[in-house]
């Protein structure tokens, strides 16, 4: 796990200006610093180096090919990279290796096969910045599903790219405007989608795509390598033929294989166990195959309702791990507020960064790579509101559209209703045309979530942009929307920054490449039946650890927000951050809706999550250009 960055036509002050980006993203990689320029300093590349694989020089990048040809930084882990080195020495494309990293066997197999044929075998989660002398082309690539994080765009008119924004904006140059045409999507999100930023010209890369650039530097050109859209298809189009019992052998075989891939280190390995079904499934699929006690990590937590660490212990002594658990105050997560904007260097507002953060700080002094357990949910059926949807969705369908959409338009603006919640939000999803159109509106909740920001108009994104109806089964169709945008720009983002800010590298199994299109084969009813889901997935937990243990109401990754906001301090804080003065003077949201969400909260006890998004935004906003890490 690393940091990259790099710029393309700076001709002057180049070096201190690859500088200042390595820098920005010390954090993600504390162990070495490096810089490479072409002979013309047209093209400039950075990267900090947390060593994982091969802790020697022959691992420090920038890394040039045997020949001289590529240059390459790299971000990530190639998990098979041991299979591509037997390769290229069985098939003669090489004599040898200087060391054992995988960016050197990464860069012979760019040498000997092509970029687009080496990054297809590839199995692993990577953000590369490869340069070739001899074409004059820069490309860069990230993996699948979206583990590692790419920026780029162009400030001042040249191209730049890094790891994270903050290394960007780090630049003497920087003065991009804010992209205001985001601020909608982030606030029925509370998070920008890919392929946007916060900033004007600044992207980020899409999961599974490539982007090339050849001088001037100036066009990219971005193109799909792997779509889970695709696999999601053709899975549906072949589905698995055998028993639920065979599906979960077949599960628990791909599983085993790519933990055990995923195990590999020079440096100490643990795992995060926060007492579910799918860290406990990675767990117990660990120590199955280790020899030794694997290192397993909780937080707990005092309040009633929050606190699974119990439940870790339990299954932790059952498997027979090494378990470490930390029990945090209320003001320890309330002391990570102030550097959040620091960490995730744009708006971001999954309130369970908090604890994410603490136990990957808490991980920290133990080990330097953990495995976790995201992409359950996504893959196997977990969420309780793929079942709502498609309950939902069922009442609906049998009313025409037209009939619905009129309805709805006047049910919304019907001023008996106007302070009416639940049927305001219940009018507002009969306009829905088909599940994940429905899906898409109950993610803004009601209609007056989009009145939060000034600017209206809001880009085209995944969720309306793709074409509806490209897997039959509703619950499917809204797994793979929370795959091509939850997933990747929530889920993955916050476990990225969060860990990376402390310097820990984490690893997810389950979003193997085989795993993910195998899935995809399973049918629905070896996932969920009624309300329960992940069947298959537990059928595997089950031959490791006794159902009972895990036979109680699923809590999540959460912290009592709400209540905390209520309490003088945060209370205090969040009216600051929220000021109406300060509000005007910005000029970016409207003052009026956001005191009335947030009187209606205070005054009435109602809740609404972009509560959050607000305060995480105006925290942002007033940060950006300051801010240190969490302590």
């Amino acid at each position: 796990m690393c940091g990259i960055a790099g710029f393309c036509n700076y001709a002057e002050n180049w070096r201190e200006d690859i500088q200042r980006m390595n820098d920005r993203m010390y954090h993600r990689g504390p162990d070495a610093g490096g810089i490479w320029a072409s002979g013309d300093g047209r093209v400039v590349l950075g990267h900090r180096r947390l060593s994982i694989i091969d802790l020697s020089e022959n691992g420090v990048q920038p890394m040039h090919s045997a020949s001289g040809r590529y240059v390459c930084v790299f971000n990530g882990e190639i998990y098979n990279y041991r299979t591509i080195r037997e390769r290229l020495l069985s098939e003669k494309k090489v004599s040898g290796f200087r060391g054992s990293s995988d960016t050197e066997v990464l860069l012979e197999a760019f040498e000997a096969y092509g970029v687009k044929e080496t990054i297809s075998m590839c199995k692993g989660m990577f953000a590369i910045a490869l340069w070739d002398q001899k074409t004059g082309r820069l490309t860069l690539i990230r993996d699948r599903i979206g583990e590692k994080p790419l920026y780029y765009g162009f400030v001042g008119g040249r191209f730049v790219f890094a790891s994270e924004i903050g290394s960007i904006c780090a630049l003497a140059d920087f003065h991009n405007e804010i992209d205001t045409e985001v601020l909608q999507l982030y606030f029925i999100h509370g998070y920008i989608p890919a392929p946007y930023s916060i900033y004007r010209d600044i992207y980020k890369l899409d999961a599974g795509c490539m982007l090339e650039i050849d001088a001037p530097y100036r066009e990219p050109r971005r193109s799909v390598y792997w779509s889970v859209r695709e696999a999601a298809r053709y899975g549906q189009e072949h589905p698995f033929a055998g028993t639920r019992q065979e599906a979960a052998d077949e599960l628990e075989r791909l599983l085993k294989a790519s933990i055990r891939e995923q195990m590999v280190a020079d440096v100490p390995v643990g795992a995060f166990l926060s007492a579910g079904i799918d860290s406990s499934t990675i767990v117990a699929l660990m120590q199955a195959q280790s020899a030794g006690k694997v290192k397993s990590f909780t937080i707990g937590m005092q309040e009633k309702g929050y606190n699974e660490a119990v439940y870790a212990a339990e299954i932790a002594k059952h498997l027979g791990t090494e378990h470490t658990e930390l029990y945090i105050t209320a003001q320890d997560a309330k002391d990570v507020i102030p550097g959040l904007s620091w960490i995730f260097g744009e708006p971001f507002a999954d309130s369970s960064q908090i604890p994410t953060y603490l136990v990957s700080k808490m991980t920290r002094s133990h080990v330097t790579v953990s495995l976790s357990g995201d992409g359950g949910d996504e893959l196997f059926c977990g969420y309780n509101s793929y079942a709502s949807i498609d309950r939902i969705w069922n009442k609906m369908k049998g009313y025409p559209y037209g009939l619905r959409r009129l309805c709805s338009s006047l049910l919304i603006h019907c001023p008996l209703l106007k302070n009416n919640r639940v049927l305001q939000t219940k009018s507002y999803l009969l306009g829905a045309k088909s599940p994940e159109h429905l899906y898409e509106l109950s993610n803004a909740q009601e209609a007056s979530n989009l009145k939060i920001a000034l600017e209206t108009a809001a880009h085209p994104y995944k969720h309306n942009q793709n074409p509806y109806g490209v897997l039959k089964d509703t619950q499917n169709a809204i797994m793979l929307m929370d795959m091509e945008m939850y997933h990747p720009d929530d889920i993955l983002v916050k476990v990225d920054r969060s860990a990376m800010a402390v310097s820990l590298e984490t690893r997810v199994p389950m979003l193997d490449k085989d795993v993910v299109e195998f899935a995809w084969t399973i049918p629905m009813a070896y996932k969920k039946q009624g309300t329960e889901g992940k069947l298959v997935l537990k059928d595997v937990l089950y031959r490791y650890v006794p159902r009972e243990m895990m036979d109680r109401p699923k809590t999540g990754f959460s912290i009592p927000i709400e209540k905390w906001l209520l309490e003088p301090a945060l209370r205090e804080w969040a009216e600051a951050l929220i000021d109406k003065k300060t509000l005007r003077e910005q000029g970016l949201l409207n003052v009026d809706e956001v005191w009335r969400i947030w009187d209606d909260f205070v005054k009435n006890g109602n809740w609404r999550i972009q509560i959050w998004y607000i305060l995480m935004f105006q925290s942002w906003m007033i940060n950006r250009n300051t801010g240190c890490p969490a302590g």
